[in-house]
């Protein structure tokens, strides 16, 4: 029997988000849209993806909903 080693699991470090980018991160778990969080926050919807962006390449995830996930694993998100 052989193992497949060409499988990798990928190892996520603890990392700090800033505390913007960990609002951010919070209303995007709570569902708002890019939009709905830059209401919020006052800010325009252009930087909120800039943000989430910056979450997403600091996370190493694929998308907003990997992101999440990950954050939450790592008990970034309250």
């Amino acid at each position: 029997m052989s193992i497949n080693t060409s499988r990798t699991s990928r190892v996520h470090t603890i990392v700090n988000l800033s505390p913007r980018e960990n609002k951010i991160l919070e209303y995007a778990a709570m569902g708002l849209d890019n939009k709905e969080i830059g209401q919020k926050l006052y800010i325009s919807h252009h930087t909120v993806k800039a943000h989430m962006a910056s979450v997403m390449r600091k996370l190493d995830a694929s998308n907003r909903t990997n992101a999440i996930y990950i954050a939450m694993k790592q008990h970034l998100l309250n």
